[in-house]
């Protein structure tokens, strides 16, 4: 690549931090540009954006390099946080880092980038691209190609991952050796517009929780929770069903009775082979023959499963896995893999045929 001028999603973090560091090493006009995504105040009064934002200029004015800040605040709010809450009023659990990923950082963002005259749009993420194709970074426990799969082709023809060829260990590494003001400053992690406080809360103040039964799959009522959409697949924590024997397990939930289905230990109820998605993203647009055997995975950090796509249908794929796969979240993606390349993704909408989905027709 030749000299070109990159602007660098500043985050306020190492990563961005390194990628504008590696980026000027190499040559180019770098300039760092802070999106500021929410408006919210912590117990203190002090807006986190703003505290992330004066670790971008102390970074920025280290590396001699200029910064800017844009306000996305309303765009993410219309685009990202909408579709969250509706998903959680709807049962599901969403990505929102998903969505964000593909609605704002590499669409709205990506966009103000190319206009203010950047050739290439930079990010700490832990990926690498080759001529519009996603691949894993090379730091295995680090790898954010999940989260990215639903991000076209072509914005990745625009895009630069500076750290997606190194292991967080020598991210860390380099920021200590050049001094860099966040070197030592934690990851983040978590969805970014909760943070550190409790998530039921927090989500209660968007969402009417209505509570309702605990039952288990033979429809003995266990207990009463504080709302369906306080609860996932496998969830284990946070019900307050105590009682002797193994723990308790969220193994379904039912919509229509508000109704959550609880088993102890570690249940058939979890596990299903195949799986419905909708709402796909492909990386490049390449007609596959079906079937069409890969890998995929339904969480982040789950380690690549077979499994073969047998059909495209009206926008839904039908995903059967070689092996039974336990608590596939309606509402989490599922992505694709053809070894480190990532294909693209869907958004899982049920699973089957499931013990659950079997049960639950036997006792309505």
């Amino acid at each position: 690549m030749n000299k070109s001028t990159v602007i660098v999603g500043m985050s306020g973090g190492v990563d961005s931090s390194v990628s504008a560091l590696l980026l000027k090493e190499a040559g180019h006009r770098v300039i760092g540009l802070f999106m500021k995504n929410w408006e919210e105040t912590d117990p203190d009064g002090v807006c986190q954006s703003s505290k992330e934002y004066e670790d971008v200029v102390r970074v920025c004015d280290q590396l001699k390099i200029p910064y800017y800040s844009v306000n996305f605040v309303e765009e993410y709010r219309e685009a990202v946080f909408s579709q969250f809450v509706r998903d959680y009023e709807a049962g599901l659990t969403p990505n929102p880092d998903v969505l964000c990923n593909k609605e704002i950082k590499f669409k709205v963002f990506l966009d103000k980038a190319l206009e203010l005259g950047a050739d290439y749009l930079a990010t700490g993420h832990y990926c690498r691209t080759t001529e519009g194709r996603l691949l894993k970074g090379l730091d295995p426990d680090k790898d954010q190609s999940y989260f990215l799969h639903a991000v076209s082709g072509k914005a990745l023809e625009k895009v630069l991952f500076p750290v997606g060829h190194l292991e967080k260990r020598e991210v860390r590494r380099l920021a200590r050796e050049h001094r860099l003001a966040t070197s030592e400053k934690k990851d983040s992690t978590g969805i970014c517009f909760i943070g550190k406080r409790d998530f039921r809360p927090f989500l209660s103040r968007y969402i009417d929780a209505k509570s309702g039964f605990f039952k288990t799959l033979d429809g003995q009522v266990v207990g009463r929770h504080d709302g369906m959409a306080f609860y996932t697949l496998g969830q284990r924590r946070g019900m307050g069903l105590g009682g002797e024997g193994d723990a308790w397990y969220v193994v379904g939930k039912d919509r229509e009775s508000n109704v959550v289905f609880v088993e102890r230990g570690d249940h058939p109820a979890l596990y299903a082979d195949t799986l419905i998605a909708h709402t796909a993203s492909w990386i490049r647009d390449e007609q596959k023959k079906l079937p069409y055997r890969c890998s995929a995975k339904i969480r982040y950090r789950q380690t690549d499963q077979a499994c073969t796509i047998e059909s495209m249908k009206e926008g839904y794929l039908q995903i059967r896995f070689d092996e039974p796969q336990r608590a596939a979240a309606p509402g989490q993606s599922i992505v694709f893999y053809l070894e480190d390349e990532c294909l693209g993704g869907a958004v899982i909408q049920s699973v089957g045929p499931s013990y659950f989905e079997q049960k639950k027709e036997l006792t309505r």
